[in-house]
């Protein structure tokens, strides 16, 4: 085969292989992922047959990486980044501290020096972007306070591994490897310059980004022209993630992850978003493709108690530290179990700093191999620890007082204060969720002085909106004991404007048990999930996301306000009535 079409063998075999395995892995009821793993083994150079082009493949996998943290900028919005800071920053920071410790620990004890130590702990440290967005996604909560939680976390793992990055070559001296010229800077010169580097990126794209792209998005929607307004997407999203990474040295995944949070701005991003997938899905397959092209199985003959060890750091000690510090930051343990389960893996920026390791003399070539054996091993058992944390949170529930303290334990934001006027506690409306969709509702009901009540996961939400005088509660929605502290027995109407579709269902169930006569409306931009609920006759149910705000906000003031209400309530574009 000639060598000028290697870019086309290297996409037949991957994504060949990858059909091929994902299917079988399916079909035994095994996530299809651990299929494009296992296809990625066999094209790489650790196995015989046919070997792919390992370079060509890499630089496809970042594409992959791009379109993912772009599409998840799409849906994660600068608030939304800071509604979460309190946990993700000092969570983030520590978890990442902790996870280091632990791999410096085992790596002392194999007899390795301080600096191989500190970039072997550091490669353990920080979770693969691509791998969480793929789970959160695949079970519907990217978008939950769950998913915004483990995604701001990541977000400050990546901004933390950044700095690593930039900082590494100039201390690899220090820390007994080869001495790198930097041209006669200081280490805090380095420091302060990558610093403003990516303060002067982030500026640019929240001041002049965010009215320049969403402007354009808007041009070329208006030609009419569908391959153009995808083009435009991908165009934007690589073009900036490329020249982030060229012109302020910030990493490609993290370049196109500020674009898709600028573009959200438009009122097109729904539509961005959808027409990305594809391409998105495509190039995911490839990145895991990649990883399994990197991986050298004999490894797990040669150290398999090397390996054990280090598979035992990502998935048991990050996990244990990760659920701990949620706890510790007064969330229930579902959240806790999610964000560990989200964090139990490594991936392309653990390959990126073992290879840095590497190259600048620190880090052993067996290191590298055992942080690829941890990954792939991770990786594959990720949809499993997703899996566990429904049946777990039962059983501790189920077996533990001290786990049943943590779910019901005394919160002041988990209960209405106690001089909460009486009009909030009879005939009002139970708005769960205070998003986007949920802030204009409630905006729209406290305009018309109807009472309302929030109820609402991220605690920072509920301590900002308490002190500006609305009553809300913190708490799982899909907890009875929630849904009673914001008195839903004697509510008119409860309001599901969160776009979680998994527990709607749950929460409808617990309304309707403590007051059968209650209304309900419900949000989702899933015509699919709209159309269960109707046959299930769960309330009235709006899924359209440019009008969905204004439409359930027409619906609810109608109920109330009639006088008052201004746009019509549609049911035939986008919503749909039960």
């Amino acid at each position: 085969m000639e060598h000028n079409i290697s870019l086309i063998t290297t996409l037949a075999g991957g994504f060949g292989l990858a059909l091929i395995f994902g299917f079988i892995a399916e079909k035994l009821k095994l996530p299809a992922l651990i299929g494009y793993l296992f296809a990625g083994i066999l094209l790489g150079p650790s196995t015989p047959g046919f070997v792919a082009d390992i370079e060509l493949a890499s630089q496809l996998s970042e594409i992959g990486v791009m379109l993912l943290m772009f599409g998840v900028g799409l849906h994660f919005s600068l608030d939304d980044l800071l509604a979460v800071k309190k946990i993700a920053l000092p969570g983030a920071v520590v978890q990442m501290s902790l996870a280091t410790l632990l791999g410096m620990a085992v790596a002392h004890w194999w007899g390795w020096s301080i600096g191989a130590g500190l970039i072997f702990g550091l490669s353990l440290s920080c979770a693969s972007t691509v791998v969480l967005l793929k789970a959160l996604e695949s079970r519907g909560i990217l978008d939950s306070m769950n998913g915004r939680i483990a995604v701001g976390w990541l977000v400050v793992e990546d901004l933390a591994t950044v700095l690593v990055l930039v900082m590494l070559p100039p201390l690899a001296g220090v820390l007994g490897g080869t001495v790198v010229d930097n041209g006669g800077e200081s280490i805090w010169y380095s420091l302060g310059k990558t610093l403003l580097l990516v303060s002067g990126f982030v500026a640019v794209m929240l001041i002049a980004g965010r009215r320049i792209l969403p402007w354009m998005l808007l041009q070329v929607a208006k030609t009419g022209s569908r391959e153009l307004f995808t083009l435009a997407v991908i165009a934007a999203a690589i073009g900036i993630a490329y020249g982030a990474a060229a012109l302020f040295s910030v990493s490609f995944a993290l370049g196109a992850f500020f674009a898709g949070m600028v573009m959200r701005e438009s009122d097109l991003s729904h539509r961005a978003a959808s027409e990305s997938l594809p391409l998105r899905d495509a190039f995911a397959v490839l990145f895991f493709v990649s990883v399994g092209m990197l991986f050298d199985p004999q490894v797990l003959l040669d150290e398999p108690l090397h390996v054990l060890a280090v598979v035992a750091i990502i998935v048991f000690g990050k996990t244990l530290a990760a659920a701990a510090l949620v706890l510790a930051f007064r969330y229930p343990l579902n959240t806790a179990l999610t964000v560990a389960a989200s964090l139990a893996q490594i991936g392309e920026f653990s390959f990126i700093l073992a290879g840095l390791g590497l190259s600048l003399g620190l880090m052993p070539a067996e290191g590298v191999s055992l942080v690829l054996a941890g990954a792939l091993i991770s990786i594959a058992l990720n949809p499993v620890m997703f899996g566990l944390v429904k049946p777990l949170k039962a059983w501790a529930l189920r077996r533990s007082s001290f786990a049943r303290k943590l779910e019901h334990r005394e919160d002041p934001l988990a209960v209405l204060p106690m001089s909460t006027e009486r009009k909030y506690l009879e005939g009002q409306v139970v708005v769960v969720g205070h998003g986007r969709v949920g802030r204009r509702i409630c905006g729209s009901l406290a305009r018309r002085h109807i009472p309302f009540v929030v109820v609402e996961q991220n605690r920072e939400y509920v301590e900002k909106i308490r002190s500006e005088g609305v009553p809300a509660v913190s708490g799982d929605s899909t907890d009875p004991a929630t849904l009673i502290q914001a008195h839903i027995s004697t509510a008119a109407m409860l309001v599901i404007a969160t776009p979680d579709p998994m527990n709607v269902q749950r929460m409808v169930e617990i309304a309707r048990t403590l007051n059968p006569d209650i209304e309900v409306v419900i949000r989702t931009h899933s015509p699919d999930a709209a159309e269960i609920f109707r046959k299930d006759n769960l309330g009235t149910v709006f899924f359209d996301e440019e009008e969905l705000a204004r439409s359930m906000k027409a619906h609810i003031l109608s109920k109330f306000a009639p006088e008052e209400e201004t746009a019509p309530v549609t049911h035939g574009h986008g919503s749909t009535a039960a």
